[in-house]
This record gives structure tokens, C-alpha cells and sequence, in this order.
């Protein structure tokens, strides 16, 4: 995937004026590298400023370092989280989650309503509560939810009185529910009773609605899935920052608070895959192999120079996407370049497929056998935070974004 970005990014260059040909061949992969993303076309940016779930914030800066690239590749259950605000501003304890943006291959893994708890209403007398239960129900039916099967038990649990916060509830069936049939979505209903289910007639607990709150404060719906976009057969490397150790369990919600255009490099050596690479009539020279004024005994140096990493840096706001990704602003791709002399050593991590062609090369054993390329050996994902189409905040992963170290293969 590394390799097909880098292209596609050269041509995305928008330095100078172009002809109409590479125009169009510009778009073409401006749109290749929105499926590398997962897309066929770029999120619209939010009509009017808006600030992210703090939550998801938040998130993203667990999950991913300052450049995106991620700290460890465990943390997440899938390679998506999804966000969505409720729908209904509704004060009576009714919410409603539009899911559209959902695509049909993603896989639920988990889905939780996410509410904030007020502090609570100040009561006197011997029936002072220091917990209520809260019960969280799928509507059925939406205009009769409390008669017989209007409704399904999502989740419930006793809620302290003494405190204020964010309060998450599991509610995965009915998520997969809605997503099998969007018909199915009528809402959830939550509740507020006595310790043993009993009624209270002023519930002393209440939780953030759409109206007349905070934006930080508004009901949520989180969900964690994967929609089964793997990277190729590349080993991932000791991811950076990644002291801690999780395992394979997944990071859950709870834990959190909730509160460039490459610089395009010299002297590539290795050639792309043959059906992403720009016939010579369309492209000019200059978006094939940068031109950068330098003498050929220059270059002549550069290719002496043993295989190892160089920066490749990638700015969102030159390619034009800056208006709907929210982090990170860009990123270091790295990219391999450099020779692959005889005999390898050691520090060139070769294959040993890699050592034997340098051995046929070196002794001229068999005619059109090339040295061994530099190229990446380990590769990083990297996870973006972004506005989608109905501008709910998504953190998506992509791995093989980032050449980890390189070697000769």
C-alpha cells in the first residue's frame, strides 16, 4: 500500500501549472488514493465550525502519536470507531441514532450509549436515594414503548447519586438490529427508578440532552467495528511509543475521559506496480523523477549510498483534504533508497532470496538478474480522525501507511 501512495501522491503535485492530459491524470489519483482510504469521494467539510467529541479526541491521542502513526496496534478492537450525536434533543429520556453512514461490510463489534450524568437534584427526607437504577431499552414500538414488546431490555445497572459523569451502557444487539434493518431503528428509551426497580415520582438523577446543554456533554453513540481492509503480508514493526502492553484486549471506552503533499524524494529506485504506473506520453518527465538541480555526480553518490530510510512527508492541506480530516495534519511516510552492493551485510537486513540474487548479480551467473531493491521491510499504520459525510467524527486506522525500516529484498 506504501508504494501505491507514494505514486499517487506525485501525482497529486500542484506546484505548477499542468496540462489538461496530466490534469486528468491528477484526478484519477487523487481518487486511487481515496480508495487506499477507504472512499470514493472526500467527506464535504462541516457547514460551520465544529469541535469533535472530546471522547474521540481523546481516542485518537491513546490510540495514535502526534504524526497519526500508531502506538501500538492491539489497542483498538477493529480498525473503526464511529461516532454519532443523538438525533431527537429530546428532554424526556427518548434517543435517536441515524447509523447511514455505516457501510454495509463493516462488521459490529461493539456499540455503546454514551450519556453524562447531571448532578443530582437535591431531596430531603427519609426516602433519600444514594443510587437509582438506570435501564437502557430498545424501542420496538415507537409510539406505544411502555405497552407489552414495545420495548427490549438493552442493559441496567445501579448509578451513584453522589457524583457527575459520563455514564456508558453496552447496547451492541440493538445496533446490529438497526443496521441489518434500518426500519428497525425507532430509538432508545432510558429509565430512572428506585434502587429495586421501585418508581420515583421526581427521579433525583438526569442525563445531558441535546437541548440545552454543552456540545461536550451530548448523548453519544460509539461504535467499534471493522470493516475487514488488512494490509499485505509485510510484518509491522515495533510500533513507536508503544511501551505499554495490552495484549489483544481491547481498549474500552471507559478508560478514556471524555472531556502534505510528499516533498517528493530523489531517486526512487523501485518501480511501482505496472497498472498505477504513469505512461510516459501523459506525465512529464519532472512527475516521473523530481528534478532538483543537482549533478549527476550528486546522484552518482546517492546511489552508493547503502539502503536505508529517508523522510517522505505528507500534508493534507496541499493535497485539499484539511477541511474535513481533524488529525493528524499530515504525516511522515519515510521512503527506501539506496544500493544493495555485494556482498549484503547485516545492517541491510537482506532475505536470504535477496543474498542469493546478489550472489548470481555479483558472479554474472545468469543473464537480466538484477541487484536486490531497497525497500520497506516493516511497516506502520497510521489512523486518521475526520468529519464523514453526515459529519459524525470517525477514527479510522489504515495499515502499511509508513515505511518502518528498510532492507534490501
Amino acid at each position: 500500500m506504501l508504494g501505491t501512495v507514494l505514486l499517487l501522491l506525485a501525482l497529486a503535485k500542484t506546484a505548477c501549472p499542468i496540462p489538461a492530459n496530466v490534469a486528468s491524470r491528477r484526478a484519477e489519483a487523487l481518487k486511487k488514493l481515496l480508495e487506499v482510504f477507504g472512499m470514493e469521494d472526500p467527506p464535504a467539510p462541516p457547514t460551520h465550525f465544529k469541535q469533535p467529541p472530546q471522547y474521540m479526541v481523546d481516542l485518537f491521542n491513546t490510540v495514535a502519536n502526534a504524526d497519526g502513526v500508531t502506538k501500538n496496534p492491539d489497542i483498538l478492537e477493529g480498525n473503526t470507531v464511529r461516532s454519532f450525536l443523538d438525533k431527537t434533543h429530546s428532554e424526556d429520556m427518548r434517543f435517536l441514532f441515524v447509523l447511514s453512514s455505516v457501510a454495509k461490510n463493516e462488521k459490529i463489534l461493539t456499540a455503546e450509549l454514551h450519556l453524562f450524568r447531571l448532578w443530582p437534584r437535591i431531596t430531603d427526607g427519609p426516602k433519600r436515594h444514594h443510587f437509582c437504577q438506570v435501564s437502557v431499552y430498545q424501542v420496538l414500538e415507537k409510539d406505544k414503548p411502555d405497552t407489552p414488546g414495545g420495548k427490549k431490555l438493552l442493559a441496567a445497572r445501579l448509578v451513584s447519586l453522589q457524583t457527575s459523569g459520563w455514564e456508558v451502557f453496552a447496547i451492541t444487539p440493538a445496533v446490529r438490529d438497526w443496521t441489518e434493518d434500518e426500519s428497525s431503528n425507532q430509538g432508545l428509551l432510558v429509565t430512572v427508578q428506585g434502587p429495586g426497580g421501585s418508581p420515583l415520582d421526581s427521579p433525583p438523577l438526569q442525563f445531558a440532552s441535546g437541548r440545552g446543554h454543552h456540545e461536550s456533554k451530548k448523548p453519544m453513540l460509539v461504535l467499534f467495528t471493522d470493516d475487514g481492509r488488512r494490509g499485505a503480508s509485510l510484518p509491522t514493526a515495533g510500533f513507536p511509543g508503544g511501551s505499554h502492553t495490552y495484549g489483544r484486549t481491547p481498549l474500552m471506552p471507559t478508560s478514556l475521559s471524555h472531556g502534505v503533499l510528499p516533498t517528493l524524494a530523489k531517486g526512487i529506485e523501485c518501480s511501482f506496480p505496472t497498472d498505477l504506473k504513469p505512461q510516459a506520453p501523459n506525465l512529464p518527465a519532472e512527475m516521473l523523477v523530481p528534478k532538483l538541480g543537482r549533478s549527476r555526480s550528486a546522484r552518482s553518490l546517492d546511489r552508493l549510498r547503502p539502503c536505508q530510510r529517508h523522510p517522505l512527508s505528507v500534508d493534507f492541506e496541499e493535497i485539499g483534504w484539511s477541511g474535513w480530516i481533524i488529525s493528524p495534519r499530515g504525516y511522515n511516510a519515510f521512503h527506501c533508497k539506496g544500493s544493495c552492493p555485494f556482498p549484503l551485510g547485516e545492517n541491510m537486513r537482506p532475505t536470504n532470496h535477496a543474498t542469493v540474487q546478489s550472489i548470481i548479480n555479483a558472479l554474472k551467473l545468469s543473464e537480466g538478474v538484477s541487484s536486490p531493491c531497497c525497500v520497506p521491510d516493516k511497516l506502520y499504520s497510521i489512523n486518521l480522525l475526520y468529519f464523514d459525510d453526515d459529519e459524525n467524527v470517525v477514527l479510522k486506522q489504515y495499515d502499511d501507511m509508513v515505511a518502518a525500516s528498510c532492507g534490501c529484498h
